[in-house]
């Protein structure tokens, strides 16, 4: 990853609804974890490579994926990327959201996507 560029991160929250959007550099290699519900990943710039549970596609923006409840996704940037998770959720504290939609994490199923994407 270049060092002039950075993850970045944003938290939204709107009538029942809670998006993360994260910008990321092209090479850029994110491991999700897994969520306790079915969500959305929407694409909004650029283009990516993505893993769930061993099938890998590339989309292109604009493209709205659905990731599966239960299900470790991985990210890879081919190009400068804006991506949004978005969730149905009552909760809009940002420091608490992740203790209401993230399972726990099995490391070494992470370590082998991201081996995998990389």
């Amino acid at each position: 990853m270049p060092l002039d560029k950075q993850i970045e991160l944003v938290h939204h929250f709107a009538g029942g609804l809670y998006a993360k959007e994260t910008t990321f550099p092209a090479g850029s290699i994110l491991v999700q974890h897994k969520h306790h519900y079915d969500h959305f990943a929407l694409l909004a710039f650029g283009s990516v490579e993505i893993e769930v549970d061993g099938q890998r596609n590339v989309f292109h923006a604009p493209k709205l994926v659905t990731i599966c409840a239960h299900q470790h996704h991985g990210v890879k940037a081919l190009t400068d990327v804006v991506w949004f998770c978005i969730h149905a959720t009552s909760e809009t504290d940002q420091a608490h959201i992740d203790e209401v939609l993230i399972e726990t994490t099995n490391a070494a199923q992470m370590q082998a996507i991201a081996e995998g994407m990389a």
